[in-house]
């Protein structure tokens, strides 16, 4: 990550997205999850990120 804060908000937001999704995460390393359920996750991250972002552009900011 360029900025070293962004992490742990970036594992924040994972957390909450798996947690949406039903996928519990542990602390760590999660190399037990399918390839199924971490591209689920990965997948709706950058899907709200996207909204996110129009919400932004459409609203001027």
């Amino acid at each position: 990550m360029a900025v070293p804060e962004a992490k742990s908000a970036m594992n924040r937001f994972k957390e909450e997205v798996a947690s949406e999704l039903g996928v519990s995460l542990k602390e760590g390393y999660n190399g037990d999850l399918t390839s199924r359920q971490a591209g689920s996750i990965g997948g709706e991250m950058v899907k709200k990120m996207i909204m996110k972002q129009e919400q932004q552009m459409s609203s001027g900011q």
